[in-house]
């Protein structure tokens, strides 16, 4: 593995509570699984696995309220499938007929350094020498290319982000600690049509949350 980090920032993010289920309210600070995506969004690649080790706060903690319009369903697979087999098909969803208004607690101005592990799956590419995936991200990361415009937690809210070479050199995190409580982890995926979300005890010590390791007994379901 090779540990790589990622400095991201922007206006607002939202990392979305489960327990919460008609309103949006986000976590206090960025999930493992949202840092994860941010890295995928740079380089993802079946023979690639990221691992999110660390992620520390730079701004202060602020909230805002906001109300949002969002569609209220998602297309039927039902109708997917039947318009795939039948080679046509209204899939459209039409936002006046289907809008609702929710109400959502979100962070704004944030800015955090995620720290992650590039781990090399060999049995998915043995052909590969890992040095190639190090090097696309590097290239990727460093002139500001994505497969998909990383996020922080929502799509609309898009992150900025910068590859960090030296974080010892960078600014220090905030100083605050506190018990975040328990946090969404990531999801396991090895039911894709059932992913099971798994959590852990989150603490923030002087600006840093460290995560641990999927396989720890601090991660549980």
């Amino acid at each position: 593995m090779k540990n790589y980090c990622l400095e991201l920032s922007g206006d607002y993010a939202c990392f979305t509570r489960p327990e919460m289920k008609v309103e949006r309210v986000s976590y206090d600070v960025m999930t493992p699984s949202a840092g994860r995506a941010c890295f995928e969004a740079i380089l993802w690649k079946p023979a690639v696995r990221w691992h999110v080790r660390k992620i520390e706060v730079l701004k202060p903690i602020r909230w805002i309220n906001l109300r949002r319009n969002e569609v209220a369903s998602v297309v039927s697979m039902r109708n997917v499938e039947a318009a795939m087999k039948a080679g046509k098909g209204d899939l459209a969803l039409y936002i006046e007929d289907d809008r609702q208004q929710r109400a959502g607690l979100f962070l704004r101005d944030v800015a955090y350094r995620v720290h992650a592990d590039l781990e090399f799956l060999h049995e998915r590419d043995p052909s590969a020498n890992p040095m190639k995936y190090q090097e696309m991200f590097e290239r990727r990361a460093r002139k500001g290319q994505c497969v998909n415009q990383p996020y922080l937690g929502c799509r609309e809210f898009a992150a900025a982000f910068r590859l960090v070479s030296d974080p010892k050199s960078e600014r220090a995190a905030i100083t605050e600690t506190r018990d975040l409580g328990f946090m969404l982890h990531d999801l396991d995926f090895s039911e894709p049509a059932d992913p099971l979300p798994h959590f852990f005890r989150a603490q923030l010590n002087n600006g840093v949350v460290a995560v641990p390791d999927w396989d720890s007994g601090e991660v549980r379901r």
